[in-house]
């Protein structure tokens, strides 16, 4: 049976085209996507993303046993920040890529992906054997909204948010007159706030921002441009960008790798290996050449060969172009300025690697 968040029928009400994604029942697009991304670019948009999954970890190991399933060294990360890192596997690959929350001394909130929240906590269970831990999937009890674009901030302080906060930290607020958590995050390159509600206030609160929004050039926003967003500011895909079988290596994430991690971890030998030694594989930026869409599955080649495959792929509002994310041979020559060749129903198109974002992301803020 698919799933529906508890703001289903306020999409319904807005006239949305529903798609089943991820085992839920969503709004893909409320007017048009161009229209909706172009509001988060220049305005502010509202999202659904209550789908995530919401797993709190909390006992007197907590710390440790985040320390022995990610790559991130969380004993780092201060009181209210929240960091980016991955889930490997015992080969390096990855069941999920996630944003720990640290609330407490002993307390941290994951944020998983929805079509990941059953095997993360499989994952999670099975190594937390040896650790004084509790693990508690509070999915089904909470609501997320993100607000996201260059008015966002201005927005949420129209609703009474009085914290100042730096991207990557979350704190208690109060948002018309509700209680939440409020993180400075987002999936879209933009400014913004991801807001926890329990759900018996989202309906409310959904109407509210939409409400004090008005002023501030708000639309709802769907899946179609949550997607192309997060496209142009190069930010990986579960499923498409990432997976079981890829490392956060080959995905171009060993910026969030530490090398100096001494705790052991999940996969690590694999990954400190192609840290030292290389891959066979990369991720690679490309736009077309022509007016072709590359999407997820088509081949790359590069001199008659073979290299890769698409991962995702979409034309840019913003830049008027096609665009793609994939996987290619890691091979020196191909590089930022290579042309390379995507296949396209048995017709090679004309394609150049590009360097990663295709468009600048906005979203560093800092006091």
């Amino acid at each position: 049976m698919t799933k529906e968040t508890f703001l289903h029928d306020k999409h319904v009400q807005l006239g949305a085209k529903m798609v089943d994604f991820a085992g839920w029942h969503m709004p893909v697009q409320y007017t048009s996507i161009i229209e909706e991304h172009n509001t988060v670019r220049e305005n502010v948009g509202l999202f659904d993303v209550s789908h995530m999954g919401e797993v709190f970890v909390s006992g007197k190991d907590s710390l440790e046993f985040l320390n022995s399933i990610v790559p991130q060294d969380i004993s780092k990360l201060d009181y209210e920040k929240a960091v980016y890192c991955q889930l490997p596997n015992k080969n390096g690959g990855l069941i999920d890529d996630l944003i720990i929350y640290k609330l407490g001394i002993l307390e941290y909130l994951v944020i998983c992906n929805a079509s990941r929240i059953d095997e993360d906590l499989n994952w999670m269970v099975r190594c937390s054997k040896k650790y004084d831990v509790k693990i508690n999937n509070e999915s089904h009890n909470y609501s997320l909204l993100a607000v996201q674009g260059p008015k966002a901030d201005e927005l949420m302080r129209a609703m009474g948010l009085t914290t100042h906060q730096e991207s990557f930290s979350i704190k208690p607020a109060t948002i018309a007159g509700i209680k939440v958590l409020a993180s400075r995050t987002g999936y879209t390159g933009e400014d913004g706030y991801e807001v926890l509600v329990e759900n018996h206030h989202s309906e409310y609160l959904w109407d509210k921002i939409l409400e004090y929004g008005k002023n501030f050039g708000i639309k709802p926003i769907g899946l179609g441009a949550r997607d192309t967003l997060r496209l142009e500011a190069a930010l990986h895909l579960y499923g498409n960008d990432l997976d079981e079988n890829t490392t956060p290596i080959e995905a171009g994430l060993s910026w969030s790798v530490p090398k100096d991690k001494k705790e052991d971890y999940n996969g690590k030998e694999v990954i400190m290996n192609q840290i030292a030694n290389g891959t066979s594989k990369k991720l690679v930026a490309i736009k077309m050449l022509d007016k072709s869409i590359a999407r997820h599955e088509y081949e790359v080649y590069f001199k008659g060969e073979k290299v890769g495959h698409v991962t995702s792929g979409a034309p840019s509002p913003t830049l008027k172009e096609n665009i793609a994310l994939a996987y290619v041979k890691n091979d020196k020559e191909i590089c930022a300025g290579t042309n390379v060749q995507v296949m396209i129903r048995e017709k090679l198109h004309e394609a150049q690697v590009v360097t990663k974002p295709f468009v600048t992301k906005r979203n560093k803020i800092k006091f």
